[in-house]
C-alpha cells in the first residue's frame, strides 16, 4: 500500500520501514525501559485511526509508530514542515500536515478540506492514521478536551465505502518525560468499530469523540492539579512496592484505582483525602531529603535487585571502556542538554533526541576518522573500536548511576519506616471508607 502523504521516492514503503527500524533502535536507547500493556495493532491492521494523549512533543508519535507493527501515517501541525531537515523526514514517514487555528489566525474553514479528503481515501483504502486530538502537546496533569477531527476522519472514511474504519486509543505515560534514560509505558486500548457508534452527522461525531476521550481516560493516571497527580503516583508507588511489583504497568493499574478512590472519597469525606495527603507528603519529603528509595525503606530486596542494571563484576569489567566513553563523549553528551534548556520545556525530550541524532554520529565519525589519521595500525583499529563501543559501556554505567541508592543509618531507616507505616495506615483507613 502506497503512503499517499509521502513525497515521490523510488520506494517509499522501503524507506519508511528503514526509518521506523532506525527510530525503534534510537528510542530504545533514549529510554531505559519501554513497557507495553494491552493489545497493539498487528501488521495487517487496516483502516484504523489511532488517538493518543500528547505530553511529550515529537517523542509521542515516535513511540507509537515504533511500537506498532503496522504502517501508520501521523497527523502533525503544518508548522513542523518549516523546520529545516524535519520536513524531509516527515514527508518520507508519510506524515499529514494539518493547519491549526492557533498557528494561523486567518485560517479558512476549508484550509484542511483537501487533507481530510486524502485521509478519508487513505483510511477507506486500508491505511492507518495517528492523531493527537488534544490539539497540542502540554504538561497538564489531565487530558485536555478532545477535538472532533479524528471522528470526522472516520465519518468521511465510512462514506468512501471502502475498508470499514475502526479506532483505538493508545495512552503514553512517562516516569520522567524530560529525562534521558527514563522509562515509558505504552497502553493500547480496546478496538472500536465506527459502525457501532450511534447517531447521525454531528451527533455521531460527538459520540465517537466521547468514546475516544473515555478510552484515553480509562488508560491514563490523571489528577485535577499537578499536586493531586503527584500524590496519586506516590500512593500507587507505595502500594506497588508492597505488592512486590514496581513496573510502570503495575504502577499504572494501581494509579488508576487510586485516582478513582480519591474522587470517590472527596465526595464522602474530603478530610480523609487531606489526611492521606499530609502523611504521604511528609514521608516523601524525607525520602527526597535522604535520597533513599521507598523499596529500600520497605526492605523489598527483590525490587532492588531487579532495578540494578549491572552486577558488581560486570561494572568492574566495563569500567575502563566506560571511562573512555565518558571522556570521549562528554561534550556531545552535554550539548543536547544545553540546547534543550533554551527550548520550550514541553519539547525538552524532543530537542535532546533531535540534537543527539546530529551531534553523536558526527562526533563518532570524527573520532573514527581521527584514529585512522593520527595512529598507525593496529592502534588505529583499536582506537576506532573504542570510539564506537565506549559510549554504550558508558550508557550502562549511567543507568547504574541513575538507579543508585543512598545509604542511611539504622536509626534513619527506622524513622523513615515509622513515617511509611503512618502513611500506609492512613491509606488503608481511607480504603476502608470506600463504598462497598
Amino acid at each position: 500500500m502506497q503512503l499517499p502523504f509521502a513525497e515521490e521516492v523510488r520506494d517509499p514503503r522501503a524507506l519508511r520501514s528503514a526509518l521506523v527500524s532506525t527510530f525503534r533502535r534510537v528510542i530504545r536507547l533514549y529510554f531505559r525501559d519501554i513497557e507495553r500493556h494491552g493489545i497493539p495493532p498487528a501488521s495487517d491492521t487496516r483502516g484504523r485511526v489511532f488517538v493518543s494523549n500528547h505530553t511529550n512533543a515529537l517523542i509521542d508519535p515516535v513511540v507509537v509508530l515504533t511500537d506498532a507493527a503496522c504502517e501508520i501515517s501521523p497527523v502533525a501541525k503544518s508548522t513542523l514542515w518549516s523546520v529545516p531537515g524535519l520536513s524531509w523526514l516527515l514527508n518520507r514517514a508519510g506524515a499529514v500536515p494539518i493547519v491549526r487555528r492557533k498557528d494561523n489566525a486567518t485560517k479558512d474553514a476549508a484550509a484542511n478540506a483537501d487533507v481530510f479528503d486524502k485521509i478519508a481515501t487513505h483510511l477507506g483504502d486500508g491505511g492507518n492514521i495517528l492523531i493527537f486530538p488534544e490539539g497540542t502537546s502540554h504538561s497538564e496533569p489531565h487530558l485536555a478536551p478532545l477535538r472532533s477531527g479524528a471522528a470526522r476522519m472516520l465519518l468521511a472514511a465510512e462514506a468512501r465505502k471502502g475498508v470499514p474504519p475502526t479506532f483505538q486509543a493508545v495512552a503514553l505515560e512517562f516516569d520522567a518525560r524530560r529525562d534521558f534514560r527514563s522509562r515509558c509505558l505504552v497502553l493500547w486500548g480496546p478496538i472500536r468499530t465506527f459502525a457501532d457508534v450511534p447517531g447521525e452527522g454531528e451527533d455521531r461525531v460527538r459520540a465517537a469523540t466521547a468514546i475516544m476521550e473515555a478510552d484515553l481516560k480509562e488508560l491514563l493516571v490523571e489528577g485535577e492539579t499537578h499536586e493531586d497527580r503527584l500524590r496519586i503516583t506516590r500512593v500507587a508507588e507505595l502500594l506497588a512496592t508492597d505488592a512486590g511489583d514496581r513496573t510502570l504497568g503495575a504502577w499504572s493499574d494501581i494509579g488508576r484505582q487510586v485516582e478513582l478512590a480519591s474522587q470517590t472519597l472527596r465526595n464522602v469525606d474530603a478530610r480523609i483525602v487531606a489526611q492521606v495527603a499530609q502523611h504521604v507528603d511528609a514521608y516523601y519529603a524525607e525520602l527526597e531529603r535522604t535520597g533513599l528509595d521507598d523499596a529500600q525503606v520497605a526492605g523489598r530486596s527483590e525490587i532492588l535487585e531487579e532495578r540494578t542494571p549491572l552486577s558488581t563484576w560486570r561494572r568492574v569489567a566495563l569500567a575502563p571502556l566506560a571511562a573512555s566513553g565518558f571522556a570521549l563523549y562528554a561534550l556531545p553528551y552535554f550539548v543536547p542538554r544545553l540546547i534543550a534548556r533554551m527550548a520550550d520545556p514541553d519539547a525538552t525530550s524532543t530537542i535532546k533526541l533531535g540534537a543527539s541524532l546530529v551531534v553523536y554520529p558526527l562526533w563518532a565519525a570524527g573520532l573514527v576518522a581521527g584514529s585512522f589519521a593520527f595512529l598507525p595500525p593496529p592502534f588505529s583499529l583499536a582506537a576506532a573500536a573504542i570510539a564506537v563501543t565506549s559510549p554504550f559501556a558508558a550508557l550502562r554505567w549511567l543507568d547504574s548511576i541513575y538507579t543508585r541508592r543512598a545509604e542511611a543509618s539504622p536509626e534513619e531507616r527506622a524513622r523513615l519506616m515509622r513515617l511509611r507505616i503512618i502513611a500506609r495506615t492512613a491509606i488503608d483507613e481511607a480504603r476502608s471508607k470506600l463504598p462497598s
